[in-house]
């Protein structure tokens, strides 16, 4: 079988965790060429700038984009206005805007644009929609605490303005909910714990609503020590439903169900999220091979709207 060639644009821990495993499974890909402004992988082409990666390397037609949200944006404009394909990761921009205007940009050169998020791609979420049609949503509660220091190590770019803070793996799991539940929520209230000393926030709690009247909440927390908290919680007329580690994990009524591993590599990273990468570049693939983009923003309208809506509550300094 033929590879198609990619580029991987950021070359930082989570492109070395994850995407690069991903696509050394992957029958689809061949990861061609790297452009970052500060590292480099070992036997892959490697480029200075966008634009030179662009300029001298027109038998790469897909892009991988892994750079931070704020920086995302110039090299995915760039890409998609040379008429390559780009995959973007979690989430998929600083703002809402910037993203309808990729979208645009996509849809005029007649390119794939693939918004991603991963956390769908846990092995139990589609289980999860699943039995979730047809349900009467009574309740519903996300707990979501880790430690920054342990995912985003010496990262000041995720407390810059832009970076999200709390929301960049909250916003897992606003992907994971905004994917199982039948109807849209909506922010209706949030209080957000930013340091004294950073511009964004490291704690908080969110309030929403779904259509039915349902009130849901989120708690989150970017300071937990010990075991991390993964955890939807979801109670309907006709039954419960809990996802932990991610979505990794799955109990409807008590009966749980388990991925094959759970645990955590030496390394510090997780390795379920392989897995999940592994199906966002097959996804890709297929995606690019008919010619088609899924653009989906309800995880990122979500957290937009928590800033909007959000009391702010300075807090202790933060430092690494």
């Amino acid at each position: 079988m033929t590879r198609q060639k990619i580029a991987l644009v950021g070359i930082g821990k989570i492109a070395r965790d994850q995407h690069v495993p991903a696509l050394e499974a992957s029958d689809d890909w061949e990861l061609a060429a790297t452009y970052s402004s500060n590292s480099t992988l070992d036997g892959i082409d490697s480029y200075t700038s966008m634009q030179a990666l662009l300029d001298q390397r027109d038998d790469i037609r897909t892009v991988s984009l892994c750079l931070p949200p704020v920086p995302r944006f110039d090299c995915a404009a760039m890409a998609l206005k040379a008429g390559r394909n780009v995959m973007l990761e979690k989430p998929p921009g600083a703002t809402v805007a910037e993203c309808h205007a990729l979208e645009a940009m996509a849809r005029e050169q007649g390119v794939s644009l693939f918004t991603t998020w991963h956390s769908r791609e846990a092995e139990q979420v589609d289980t999860a929609r699943e039995w979730m049609k047809g349900k009467t949503l009574t309740a519903l509660r996300i707990i979501w605490k880790e430690d920054v220091r342990r995912w985003h190590p010496g990262q000041d770019w995720i407390f810059d303005a832009g970076g999200l803070g709390i929301f960049d793996p909250v916003i897992n799991a606003l992907s994971i909910t905004t994917a199982i539940l039948p109807d849209p929520l909506r922010v209706t209230g949030a209080e957000l714990e930013f340091p004294s000393n950073r511009e964004t926030p490291i704690a908080g709690r969110i309030a929403l609503a779904y259509p039915n009247g349902t009130e849901a909440s989120v708690d989150m927390d970017f300071l937990k020590d010990g075991d991390q908290i993964w955890t939807i919680e979801v109670e309907t007329k006709e039954g419960s439903l809990t996802l932990t580690d991610g979505g990794a994990t799955l109990s409807i009524d008590g009966t749980e169900r388990k991925s094959a591993d759970t645990g955590e590599a030496d390394d510090g990273s997780n390795p379920l999220l392989i897995g999940e990468y592994v199906r966002l570049y097959d996804r890709m693939a297929k995606l690019v091979k008919a010619g088609e983009s899924d653009i989906d923003l309800a995880p990122l309208v979500l957290a937009a709207d928590a800033f909007m809506l959000g009391r702010r509550k300075t807090v202790e300094a933060f430092e690494w």
